[in-house]
């Protein structure tokens, strides 16, 4: 049975649901029932059920208290699954624990194979282990959430330039700090900076103490943004061939960075700065939309193709790409957060770049030491 279109199924649906799923994993040789004994009320999301699974060619039996969840993140997993957990292992060591919601995202099924918490989730994401008797299902189901699973309209995402500025300043910023320190810094509303942080929490990509955030799961939260993000998407572009070659062209870039055009470099050309991985590649620039023009391009002596470009002018989505960028022979690279984002969130083998770029970040933090009563005047960068 698929998800209902309106996504609103009731515990009895799910449950139901979820044993007529695992009847079809186990097939013949196996019985999967709810416990006799067990009545459980099937009207409400508080009241665990107890499902029994036996081999019938062995006589064995193994049982699973399930935990019907409407939605699940990794913070419920720390905040509420674990306690239960040792708890009925406590209690019988025949017993374990497993938590059956409409769609269960890949970082919460990771948590909970970790923790050892079987899972099922309407998608067709399952993973059962037991020791006696012998079981192990792993099967991959959905890795988006399905439109009737998703979060609700007036919920915050990852997705869109406001949210790339948030993450920005999370990463480049060391704790601690409130969110209206974060509000004050980024210019956004703190309406919508406390939903993007609660929405953060419930993935563990940052954790707080009452109102004070005291730690980012930078890399975490960068690759997150970049699951929501892809970079030539975000970023209109343009792109050239460079008759003259590149070096030329990087020498009349040093030119045009030193006067009125406000350009930053990212992509290949910048990550290899930081972590040679490979050679060539398009070079991407951003640059302010409304520091781009013919004249600017006939003064690179850049010719303008549809396809095979070697250059790529990428209109600059939000100031904040230009926050905290280098100078590296001369020439503004974007800060390192911006360049992993850039990579993780671009075509090609971009992403594994970008890999290399956060091994290396994460190998010296000494990038990552901002204060965020320092920063107010980013937007002049």
């Amino acid at each position: 049975m698929d998800l209902k279109s309106d996504g609103e199924e009731s515990p009895r649906q799910l449950f139901d649901t979820g044993l007529e799923q695992l009847r079809g994993l186990f097939g013949e040789g196996w019985t999967v029932e709810a416990a006799p004994g067990y009545q459980q009320d099937a009207s409400d999301w508080y009241t665990d059920r107890v499902i029994e699974i036996r081999s019938t060619d062995l006589g064995h039996t193994t049982r699973y208290v399930v935990d019907l969840k409407s939605s699940l993140t990794p913070r419920t997993v720390n905040t509420e699954l674990l306690s239960k957990l040792h708890l009925v292992r406590q209690v019988n060591s025949f017993t374990s624990l497993m938590v059956m919601a409409p769609w269960i995202s890949p970082k919460t099924q990771n948590l909970l194979r970790a923790h050892g918490i079987s899972y099922l989730d309407l998608t067709r994401n399952v993973w059962i282990r037991a020791d006696r008797p012998a079981i192990f299902i792993y099967t991959e189901g959905q890795m988006r959430a399905p439109r009737s699973a998703s979060p609700s309209s007036s919920a915050v995402t990852l997705s869109g330039s406001k949210a790339e500025r948030l993450v920005r300043i999370l990463a480049d910023v060391r704790p601690p700090y409130r969110a209206s320190d974060l509000a004050e810094a980024t210019g956004l509303s703190l309406a919508y900076v406390s939903r993007l942080l609660g929405a953060l929490e419930d993935q563990l990509l940052i954790r707080r103490d009452g109102r004070t955030i005291h730690t980012v799961n930078w890399q975490g939260l960068l690759r997150a943004r970049a699951e929501h993000s892809h970079l030539l998407n975000l970023s209109p572009y343009s792109g050239f061939i460079a008759p003259n070659g590149i070096d030329y062209l990087l020498n009349q870039l040093r030119n045009a960075s030193a006067s009125r055009h406000l350009i930053a470099i990212t992509g290949s050309y910048a990550a290899r700065e930081v972590a040679p991985l490979s050679v060539g590649g398009q070079l991407m620039v951003y640059i302010r939309p409304d520091h781009f023009s013919g004249e600017f391009v006939d003064h690179l002596g850049l010719l303008e193709v549809k396809q095979q470009a070697d250059v790529l002018f990428l209109d600059a989505h939000d100031p904040v790409v230009f926050w905290n960028s280098r100078t590296v022979g001369g020439l503004r690279h974007v800060a390192l957060s911006q360049l992993a984002l850039d990579c993780l969130s671009g075509p090609g083998r971009l992403p594994a770049e970008g890999e290399a770029v956060l091994e290396r970040m994460a190998a010296h933090e000494q990038w990552r030491n901002l204060d965020i009563h320092t920063i107010k005047d980013w937007k002049a960068a």
